[in-house]
């Protein structure tokens, strides 16, 4: 409790207390059970308003605050919007500087606002202080716009107000708003559609409503939607639209504060479901109750940031109306207005329907202009009902869909726009059941709509000269691609059955092929498109899950491709998917994956033998070639050789091979284990090879040395010398990339060597905690043992969640059976694993052993 023992007694100060808590609690308690009754959001935040303003009222009287004096809500406060665990902005507005009295009863009465559970943001300010900070603070500013008058001197309240209008410059505090929008945007990358988005700050959250106001306040047009649509800026429609998609967000905003009973505004994973249910919201046969929820949600922010978009370049029209030169004219139908595209008159979309894409069309031929007026957007808005079954089968329509396609500019910044404002949604109707569709697969952070733009963005800046260098495999196959457009058309469709339930795959490939057909693409085009969708995720099966050392396993993807054309396009879209799912998911060794698939395929239908496809002697030879670069006599590797066969250097590249040639060739038998690391030749990373003596439980002692050290394994590839000795290699990541892994390297061969020497006890990594998502969406373990083609080996595939220590435990267990391992593929998307590994042993021809093995290794995986 506060000290105003000088003021109010302590005795009196307890029982204040205790009451004011009391009446809080049942105020809070009255609206919540009125709200549950009957959900409207404008009688639960002004009736909290309302009490707050009470309970204020009748402490300023027990302080005995003099009556010149006023108390002045702020900010949301101010405009009776009171969430349930929102805290108070309150002024304490005076005629000149608090003498010791008054400071001291202030100075009393807000710390016993904050015993009684209100948590209050409060300046004791004059008129003039507040000019001062207004003036310098635009928050400041905002705030004080929205004050309202809860008690005391009204004559002050007044000229507090008149004095206020005075300083303030509509027109500066317009632009002051937008840089402030473009900042709270940037800290939330630039994007409505994250997987825990904030209701209040996020782009599309209440926050961009409430900006409209406050600029709508500052240029004297009125505080309600109402207001805005009689002065011209929005249509009646729109007015009405606009508080309907406010509600929805205060009833999000509302409901997570009851779930939480905190100021929680992050839709997190813990929340999801639970709001579901609080709105009504059931799950499908193919979808969670919150993913349905969460789609909603996406849908209300993206129409939030329309019209933010629509209603800030009004006000730049109405705060700035003589800045810019006289409209070009563009066509009968356009003109060129302050570098925006402007539509001649509103009714030219109703006229002329195909404009509805015309304008799309010259965004992308057009340099100079940087995008579209508001009443563009509006009109454009308006007339996406116009796209309908007619407008779809006029052959002029479906060209004018292709051209922008194949524009060389522009075409994803068009996308995007076309996905904004529902053009695309009303063109392609499956798209509209993916806009705003979360996965929660723990790899996707982007809806289904915003991951296939991802796809699209990636694959367009693989033909862009300013980008070559960081690809350049994909540039060269990019833009020597006959109709690379296609490719665009296939990254349109490849995940747009999504949610349907059932193979998306097959049912997208049916999308895309009526789609190929209608808009007359050659039938050579169209089994490229079709085929394309079809088989977009086999690239990165093979190259991700199954040992590509094995000539059969190429053999079956290069057959699958069946020609050049095919395998460079899906190459291109395989890339830009991965890519486009999450930053977390991509690295270079996926990427370098993918390429040796990529190459091993395009020399098998270029006719090489299945030697040359898998490169071996290729291998060799650059391997040689290095060698002899760093200075190596011809022969010095062959002791190393002779020991190695072709499995080895099936799996590694010519780089990795003389890697260990340099280190090993003058230690080929050696008592001492050899342990050396190197920064990733193919992306960020540490390479480690182990060599010595082969012994049980090796790669379990590897697996749990690396884990205490905190890295996770990319890769490893477990091999046996001739004479028994153990070749292993690993690339190794630092999941939280909080390390220069330059500066480990000493230490990581110091340590390893020393403990392998030494025998030393294995290293069990702790165990780690499970992320919220794992929580929220858990993945079931799964594991399947099955022989592979020939018959030599068995493949095991791991599916499960993530966690640190993971990789330990099936070693673990592996080796606890017997079980020998010679490869490890290891495959994290988010937090999903999809791990592959090659191995043998004389228990796994038998039944009932495997079951053994599988019912430990679930056992080890659940979570």
């Amino acid at each position: 409790m506060s000290d105003s023992s000088s003021i109010i007694p302590p005795d009196t100060a307890r029982e204040l207390i205790g009451r004011y808590k009391a009446r809080l609690k049942s105020g809070g308690s009255s609206l919540r059970a009125a709200y549950e009754t009957r959900p409207l959001t404008d009688p639960i935040l002004r009736g909290r308003s309302q009490l707050v303003d009470g309970v204020l009222a009748d402490l300023w009287a027990d302080f005995g605050l003099p009556a010149s004096a006023t108390l002045v809500a702020v900010g949301g406060y101010g405009r009776e919007e009171l969430f349930p665990c929102s805290d108070v902005d309150l002024l304490f507005l005076l005629e000149d500087e608090p003498d010791t009295n008054l400071e001291e009863r202030l100075t009393g009465m807000i710390g016993l606002i904050w015993d009684i559970g209100l948590e209050i943001g409060h300046s004791v300010r004059t008129i003039e202080g507040c000019l001062e900070e207004a003036t310098l603070d635009v928050t400041v500013m905002t705030n004080l716009l929205e004050a309202r008058r809860v008690l005391g001197n009204p004559q002050l309240f007044e000229r507090f107000e008149t004095r206020l209008r005075g300083v303030l410059n509509a027109g500066q505090f317009f632009k002051a708003k937008r840089l402030e929008q473009e900042q709270r945007y940037t800290r939330h990358n630039e994007t409505p559609y994250s997987l825990e988005p904030n209701c209040k700050e996020s782009p599309g959250g209440l926050r961009d409503l409430q900006m409209i106001g406050w600029i709508s306040r500052a240029a004297g047009m009125g505080t309600h939607w109402r207001d805005l649509a009689r002065h011209g800026l929005v249509t009646d429609d729109e007015a009405t639209e606009l508080r309907e998609l406010e509600r929805f967000l205060q009833h999000a905003r509302i409901r997570l504060h009851h779930l939480t009973g905190r100021r929680e505004d992050r839709l997190l994973f813990d929340h999801q479901e639970k709001l579901a249910r609080c709105f009504g919201f059931e799950a499908t046969e193919a979808r969670r109750a919150s993913e349905v929820f969460m789609q909603e949600y996406y849908r209300t922010a993206k129409k939030v940031t329309q019209l933010n978009t629509i209603l800030l370049l009004n006000f730049g029209v109405e705060f700035f109306p003589n800045r810019y030169p006289a409209a070009i004219n563009i066509n009968d139908r356009f003109q060129c207005v302050r570098e925006l595209l402007d539509v001649r008159d509103e009714g030219v979309f109703d006229r002329h329907p195909s404009a509805l894409l015309e304008c799309f069309l010259l965004l992308e031929q057009r340099s100079e202009l940087k995008g579209m007026t508001a009443r563009t957007l509006r009109a454009l808005w308006r007339g996406r009902k116009l796209i309908n079954a007619e407008f779809r089968q006029n052959p002029a329509n479906r060209a004018l869909f292709l051209r922008l396609l194949q524009q060389k500019r522009g075409v994803v910044h068009e996308m995007r726009r076309m996905n904004q404002y529902g053009i695309l949604s009303f063109y392609l109707p499956a798209w509209r059941r993916i806009v705003g569709q979360m996965q929660h697969d723990l790899f996707h952070v982007y809806t289904v709509d915003q991951h296939i733009l991802q796809v699209l963005r990636n694959v367009r800046r693989f033909m862009v000269a300013e980008h070559a260098h960081e690809y350049p495999l994909l540039t060269r196959l990019t833009t020597s691609f006959e109709k690379p457009w296609l490719i665009y058309i296939a990254a349109l469709f490849h995940d747009i059955a999504k949610g349907r339930g059932g193979d998306h795959s097959k049912l997208g490939m049916k999308d895309a092929r009526d789609f190929c057909e209608s808009h007359g693409l050659e039938e050579n085009d169209t089994l490229l498109v079709e085929w394309l969708v079809q088989h977009h995720l086999s690239m990165s099966n093979v190259a991700q899950k199954q040992d590509m050392s094995d000539l059969e396993v190429i053999r079956r993807f290069a057959n699958l491709a069946g020609d050049e054309r095919r395998l460079n396009a899906l190459y291109i879209l395989t890339h830009a998917d991965i890519r486009g799912t999450s930053p977390k998911v991509w690295n270079g060794w996926k990427g370098k994956l993918l390429e040796d698939l990529f190459f091993a395929a395009q020399r098998l239908l270029r006719g090489a033998t299945p030697q040359q496809a898998l490169g071996t002697p290729i291998r060799q030879d650059d391997a040689r070639n290095l060698l002899r670069y760093y200075g190596l006599r011809p022969g010095t590797e062959d002791s190393l050789w002779d020991q190695l066969d072709t499995v080895y250097f099936l799996r590694h590249d010519p780089e990795e091979i003389a890697w260990h040639a340099r280190m090993l060739y003058y230690r080929v038998v050696t008592e001492e284990p050899v342990v050396k690391a190197r920064l990733s030749h193919v992306g960020e990373g540490l390479q480690v090879m182990v060599y010595m003596k082969d012994q049980r439980d090796l790669f379990m002692r590897l697996c749990g040395f690396f884990s205490r050290l905190g890295f996770s394994i990319a890769d490893a590839k477990i091999h046996t010398t001739r004479h028994g000795y153990a070749l292993d290699s690993f690339v190794l990541l630092d999941p939280g990339q909080e390390v220069h892994y330059r500066d480990l390297i000493t230490l990581l061969e110091h340590d390893l060597t020393e403990r392998l020497a030494t025998h030393a006890p294995v290293d069990r990594p702790a165990s780690g905690r499970l992320s919220r998502e794992v929580k929220h969406f858990p993945i079931t373990p799964e594991i399947s043992i099955r022989p592979d083609e020939r018959g030599q080996h068995h493949i095991m595939s791991v599916t499960a969640a993530d966690r640190p220590g993971l990789l330990f435990g099936v070693a673990e267990t592996l080796a606890a059976y017997g079980i020998n391992l010679h490869t490890a593929k290891i495959a994290t998307l988010g937090e999903r694993v999809e791990d592959t590994f090659l191995i043998s042993g004389p228990g796994l021809s038998q039944d009932v052993q495997v079951l053994k093995i599988e019912s430990d290794l679930l056992e080890k995986l659940a979570v």
